[in-house]
């Protein structure tokens, strides 16, 4: 009769598999696209950006200003941390974060050779940005989206660190993801699984891509209850 009663548990557990890990943890859906590669700590070169105002365009509309705390997301080389420095000023409070660990160390050098101080590195998860708790008001996620494993997931441990009126910035290029780009479409539903509210779309002409801007959601849905978008 044991022996009957475990392989019944058993055909259960495969037929009706958890909802959650072993460890309590809540299961995300996978996104129905593919996710790009990591192929380098920087996207394009900063001259070419520069010329074409991408980062001052960006910040404009985003509202960046001294007193604006800014998580530059996905910083590789710190292409944004770096213009985010000289326009916030001296006081600013900015966390730099990157999945790889070599990019927080070269971006640490940089930093240094710069002679800017002030910057928080935080060397986040595929799926987690590890930010504290409240300490973000602008969240810019630049030519990374993409790339992040598991878009649902990422988007809702970032909520934790949000503040009350807080933005998230992304740009990205309209394009496929496995092409290193986000169509618009796809981002507006993913986001909006989560509860995420499009507030603003603007191609960045000359530049390349686009920046979508996002206001976060008051309460995040819950995680059973999100659906992955078709690509």
């Amino acid at each position: 009769m044991r022996i009957i009663a475990f392989v019944a548990i058993s055909l259960c557990v495969l037929q009706f598999p958890l909802r959650e890990g072993w460890a309590g943890e809540p299961i995300f859906p996978t996104p129905n696209r593919p996710v790009a590669q990591v192929i380098s700590a920087e996207y394009s070169d900063e001259k070419t950006r520069d010329l074409h105002h991408e980062a001052e365009r960006v910040m404009d509309l985003l509202g960046v200003k001294p007193g604006v705390r800014v998580a530059d997301l996905g910083a590789g080389r710190g292409y944004y941390t770096v213009r985010l420095s000289a326009r916030i000023g001296p006081d600013a409070t900015i966390y730099a974060t990157d999945v790889k660990a070599d990019h927080i160390k070269e971006l640490r050098a940089r930093l240094k050779s710069e002679g800017i101080d002030g910057v928080k590195l935080v060397l986040g998860s595929p799926n987690d940005p590890k930010l504290p708790p409240a300490a973000i008001d602008v969240a810019i996620l630049a030519h990374v989206y993409h790339e992040i494993e598991n878009p649902y997931e990422f988007m809702y441990r970032l909520h934790r660190s949000l503040a009350l009126g807080a933005r998230v910035g992304i740009v990205d290029l309209d394009r496929p993801t496995e092409s290193h780009g986000t169509p618009p479409k796809l981002l507006r539903c993913e986001l909006g699984a989560l509860g995420y509210r499009e507030a603003a779309f603007q191609y960045l002409k000359p530049a390349d891509g686009y920046l979508m801007v996002f206001v976060p959601p008051d309460e995040l849905p819950p995680v059973k209850s999100i659906r992955a978008c078709s690509n």
